[in-house]
C-alpha cells in the first residue's frame, strides 16, 4: 500500500509539472476519462473529465480522501461475492424512480475537483440542495434534499445547458431511474453511503459518445431520435422538450469508494450468451443502475444550444450517494429485487397488492 501510495505521488508530481509545462507553451494534454469496457485499466492520476480551467484534474487531499491519492476506500469492502449467472423468474420490470429537482448551478464538481470552488464548468445540481465543491459525504448527509423522497439526499449533477447565454434549467421533478443492470434482479444490493462516480467523459468524441455502454437514446425532440448532437431546429411547441438517457454503470469492485479516474472502480454488465448480462469477475457486485431522464424545456431553432462542457456529444453526469441506507434498502428490496415498476414510494399500480415501501410522505412507514 505504501509502494502505490509513492507511486501514486509521482505521478501526481509528474502531471503538475507537465501541465505547468504545457500551459508555458500555448498546449494542453486533457485525457479520456471514459470507461467504455468492463475490462478497466489500474487508475491513473488525473485522469479526470475537463474543467473549464482547461486543465487535467488532480487528486488532492480533501474530505472523504485525506491522504490525497484519489482512492476512497470501503470501510468494509465488499468480498466473496460472486458474480450471477443464474436466470431468474421472468419479469418485465425491477426498478423504481428518484424524482429530484434542480436546486442549483455552479461551476464546481465535488467529485473531480474536491474543495476547489470554481474549478469546473458550470454544472446543473439536482437532489442534495447543498452541493458544492466543498461536499463530503458527512456534509451530504446533513443537507436538504430536492427530492421527493426526504431519505435521498444524493447529489446528482451535469453539465449546464444553454441556449445563447441563457441558462436552460430542467422543470421540476426529473425521472433519475434506479434499475437492475443484470439478469439476476435478485442479486442488486444498495449503493454504500459514499461511493460516487462519473458516467461518460467531455472530452469524449462523437463516436465514444454514440458507441457508450451508457447510451440509450441520444438527443430527442419532437420526431427525432437517437441523434448524438443537438438537432437544428425542435418543433415550436409547448409540450416539446430537449430530451436525454444515459444509463450508468451497476457493477462495482466491492473495495472503493472513489478511485482517482472516477470511474474505474465501477464497470457496466458484461454479455454472456444471447439474453444475459452479468457483472464481471473483476466488479462482481451488482448495485443499481442509474439512469438519466433529463427533460429542458428549450425547443425551435437549437443552434445556439450547448453545454457548459462543449458540444451534444460531450455530455456527462456525475452521481455522489448519500442515502438514508434503511429508505434505500427499502426501495431496492421492495422493487429491483421484488421486480416490480415502481415510482418513487415504491409502488406498483400494476400490482397494488405488493403494496409500497414507503408512505405518501415518500418516508418509511
Amino acid at each position: 500500500m505504501a509502494d502505490r501510495f509513492r507511486r501514486t505521488a509521482l505521478v501526481s508530481a509528474f502531471l503538475v509539472a507537465a501541465a505547468l509545462a504545457l500551459v508555458a507553451f500555448g498546449l494542453t494534454a486533457i485525457p479520456d476519462a471514459t470507461t467504455a469496457t468492463a475490462q478497466a485499466a489500474e487508475p491513473r492520476a488525473g485522469a479526470a473529465h475537463l474543467g473549464h480551467k482547461m486543465a487535467p484534474a488532480v487528486p488532492v487531499a480533501f474530505g472523504d480522501d485525506p491522504d490525497g491519492d484519489g482512492y476512497i476506500p470501503a470501510n468494509p469492502p465488499v468480498t466473496g461475492v460472486v458474480p450471477s449467472t443464474e436466470i431468474p423468474p421472468h419479469r418485465y420490470f425491477h426498478e423504481f424512480q428518484a424524482n429530484c429537482s434542480v436546486s442549483h448551478t455552479r461551476p464546481d464538481d465535488p467529485i473531480v475537483y474536491p474543495g476547489q470552488p470554481g474549478a469546473s464548468h458550470d454544472h446543473t445540481f439536482m437532489g442534495n440542495t447543498t452541493t458544492a465543491a466543498n461536499s463530503t459525504t458527512a456534509s451530504l448527509n446533513g443537507g436538504g434534499t430536492a427530492c421527493l423522497a426526504p431519505g435521498d439526499k444524493s447529489a446528482y449533477w451535469m453539465p449546464t445547458l444553454y441556449k445563447g447565454n441563457q441558462e436552460i434549467r430542467p422543470i421540476g421533478p426529473q425521472t433519475i431511474y434506479y434499475k437492475s443492470g443484470v439478469t439476476d434482479y435478485r442479486t442488486v444490493r444498495p449503493f454504500p453511503k459514499g461511493l460516487r462516480f462519473v458516467v461518460g467523459s467531455p472530452t469524449q468524441s462523437a463516436e465514444q459518445f454514440r458507441n457508450h455502454p451508457g447510451w440509450v437514446e441520444g438527443w430527442e425532440c419532437g420526431n427525432q431520435y437517437n441523434n448524438t448532437e443537438f438537432p437544428a431546429t425542435c418543433p415550436t411547441s409547448a409540450d416539446v422538450q430537449l430530451n436525454l438517457r444515459f444509463q450508468a454503470p451497476s457493477c462495482w469492485d466491492g473495495k472503493y469508494l472513489d478511485t482517482p479516474n472516477h470511474q474505474s472502480h465501477m464497470a457496466y454488465p458484461v454479455a454472456q450468451g444471447a439474453n444475459q448480462d452479468v457483472c464481471p469477475t473483476s466488479h462482481p457486485v451488482a448495485l443499481p443502475m442509474i439512469e438519466f431522464k433529463m427533460a429542458w424545456p428549450v425547443n425551435g431553432d437549437m443552434s445556439q444550444v450547448r453545454l457548459a462542457s462543449g458540444t451534444g456529444h460531450s455530455f456527462h453526469y456525475d452521481f455522489f450517494n448519500a442515502w438514508d441506507d434503511a429508505t434505500l434498502n427499502a426501495l431496492v428490496r421492495h422493487c429491483v429485487v421484488g421486480a416490480l415498476q415502481c415510482d418513487a414510494r415504491g409502488y406498483d399500480q400494476t400490482h397494488p397488492e405488493a403494496g409500497a415501501a414507503l408512505n405518501a410522505d415518500y418516508e418509511l412507514p
